[in-house]
């Protein structure tokens, strides 16, 4: 039986754009009269989608709309998506800093916020002080508090500044206490909006290794939004992806960052060139993947070569003087290696279709992007194109019995081994 801790039904959350409050006077009038005689709310049916690249139509937008989910105890949930996409508003809800438009939130147990920097903190008082506060305001009582001080001070890294006021702290030094306080006064639910990209890496490594042991160790939940891709893999056990303020996608952590980092139209594996690929030196015309054998609408298949096409008209006599590099990127963005046609076949004055063969099993299942350079005398970049493609690859059918999980890493080179001693 599921032991389920927050429980989010019909989340709906709508601003009106401009105004503080919830709009005019004529408005808020409306809304009374039609309370009085039982109706719905009129403003909620009008709204637009929460886009923040569109100008829109209406005064009122969603910044949530409609979000359902449970969370167990002890999960580690990521929330993640683009600027603008709902986050914070969302973990505000939670935090119950705000409240939503329409739904509820069921929780089971103390919720401690981390949503921005020096969240719940008097600026005025000192770091005891403010551990103090924080610990009253989430009910715990003075001796409960008293018995976590040491820790949460050696933790926070600030024990020759405990007694300063808060408002000469550093923005990093706020955060690292903010979360020692929300990490050891034993909520049930932690809730951690982005803040730790205030930190400095070995702090946030400690912060991380903390909440792994808040929620595997000790059985806590923790809701977690980061832009950190890495730190969410590392943390999570479950991500959802919010688009516009809705949930677009609910499930596995390595699915979820998956679906995120493929953008919101679905990944192709063929990409065809206009005019602005086009100088006196070359044009750019098509860059295509596809499993050896069939065609680029098709997965790619972890257990099948894989064909790099890169389709070119070369407009110099010289063509000696110029090749094609590639830069492969996983999906976090971290480079893995480059690879390149020079010294192994040459470009030819006119059109030219260049095959790179990734051989079987090379790649993991997941997500890779490729950067373009095209190198003129073998030092100088005339073209550099970021991301021009980004590819994904399946996992292969395998058969019963075989190992199904993930090995580490991004690539699986298949290496010759020998054995000297032969029986």
């Amino acid at each position: 039986m599921k032991d389920i801790i927050l429980k989010a039904e019909n989340i709906s959350k709508q601003y009106r754009l401009g105004q503080v409050g919830t709009g005019t006077l004529s408005h808020d009038l409306n809304r009374w009269w039609c309370q009085l005689r039982g109706k719905e709310d009129p403003y909620l049916k009008i709204g637009d989608t929460n886009d923040r690249s569109t100008k829109g139509e209406s005064d009122y937008v969603w910044a949530l709309q409609d979000i359902n989910f449970e969370v167990e105890r002890g999960e580690v949930l990521g929330i993640i998506g683009k600027n603008g996409a709902g986050k914070s508003t969302l973990l505000k809800i939670l935090s119950k800093v705000t409240a939503p438009t329409t739904g509820s939130i069921k929780s089971r147990g103390r919720i401690a916020s981390l949503l921005e920097v020096g969240t719940g903190f008097n600026g005025e008082m000192t770091g005891r002080e403010n551990i103090f506060l924080n610990g009253a305001i989430l009910g715990m009582t003075k001796r409960e508090i008293a018995s976590k001080l040491d820790e949460i001070i050696a933790f926070s890294g600030c024990e020759r500044y405990i007694d300063t006021p808060v408002k000469r702290y550093s923005s990093g030094m706020t955060v690292r206490l903010a979360f020692a306080v929300a990490a050891f006064l034993e909520p049930e639910i932690l809730v951690i909006d982005e803040v730790l990209a205030v930190g400095d890496a070995e702090f946030q490594k400690k912060a991380i290794g903390k909440m792994q042991d808040i929620s595997r160790g000790e059985g806590r939940t923790v809701l977690f939004v980061s832009h950190n891709m890495a730190a969410v893999k590392s943390l999570c056990t479950r991500g959802m992806v919010l688009e516009h303020g809705k949930v677009k996608f609910d499930g596995a952590i390595d699915e979820a960052v998956s679906y995120y980092l493929s953008g919101e139209s679905e990944v192709m594996n063929k990409k065809v060139f206009d005019e602005d690929y086009n100088n006196e030196v070359f044009q750019l015309n098509e860059i295509s993947l596809r499993s050896k054998g069939q065609t680029y609408e098709e997965s790619l298949s972890e257990n099948l070569p894989i064909e790099l096409h890169t389709k070119l008209q070369l407009r110099s006599e010289q063509s000696d003087r110029y090749h094609v590099t590639y830069h492969l990127y996983n999906e976090m963005g971290e480079a893995m290696f480059s690879f390149s046609n020079f010294q192994t076949t040459n470009l030819k004055t006119g059109d030219n279709n260049l095959i790179c063969t990734i051989p079987a099993s090379f790649f993991q299942p997941g997500q890779y992007f490729l950067s373009l350079f095209i190198i003129e005398d073998k030092r100088q970049a005339i073209f550099v194109e970021k991301n021009i493609i980004s590819f994904t690859v399946v996992d292969g059918e395998r058969e019963l019995g075989v190992y199904m999980g993930k090995e580490p890493g991004y690539i699986k080179p298949q290496f010759e081994w020998k054995n000297l001693l032969k029986g």
